[in-house]
């Protein structure tokens, strides 16, 4: 697999250079997007989890910067232990006490939101799943009930909508 990690350091800028030292460190590195304006939802995702352990990444929106680090750094720590991703089934242990899912991330949204890996990756060859949480009572948001107005904090980015990916 090609990757930046292999670019020289007369290749990169400051900025690129943190970033792969994060990754050689740590083994993955946490982007957190947030838009000053509050009109498109906040979002943090990995890059690391393919290229050290042959995971898909991770990508979670609607969340605040050190909540979503801290959920990364779990599934990180899950991975690195041996800990299979269930898509499109409802688990326990991914979202602290509450359930979630994970979807597949459909390529057509990686320019959006998933830069920092993609060149890293130099391009979109690699899978991301899209973890999604509950509301406070437990609901997801395809389900009847969800609370209203959190629809739009986690977008759909599966190729065919969440119902179609459920398999539980």
């Amino acid at each position: 697999m090609e990757t930046a990690i292999s670019f020289s350091d007369a290749e990169l800028d400051d900025q690129e250079r943190r970033f792969l030292a994060q990754i050689r460190e740590n083994g993955w590195f946490d982007t957190s997007v947030f838009d000053s304006e509050g009109v498109l939802p906040s979002f943090s995702y990995s890059t690391g989890f393919w290229f050290g352990y042959q995971i898909p990444e991770l990508i979670l929106f609607g969340l605040e910067n050190e909540v979503a680090h801290d959920i990364l750094w779990d599934a990180f720590r899950d991975v690195k232990q041996g800990w299979p991703y269930r898509v499109g089934v409802r688990t326990a242990g991914l979202f602290g006490n509450a359930d979630a899912y994970l979807f597949r991330v459909t390529k057509r949204y990686y320019a959006e939101h998933l830069g920092w890996s993609r060149w890293f990756y130099r391009g979109d060859e690699f899978p991301c799943l899209h973890l999604i949480w509950p509301d406070s009572s437990g609901l997801f948001p395809w389900e009847a009930g969800f609370a209203d107005g959190e629809e739009s904090v986690q977008p759909d980015l599966t190729a065919n909508g969440w119902l179609a990916e459920l398999k539980d």
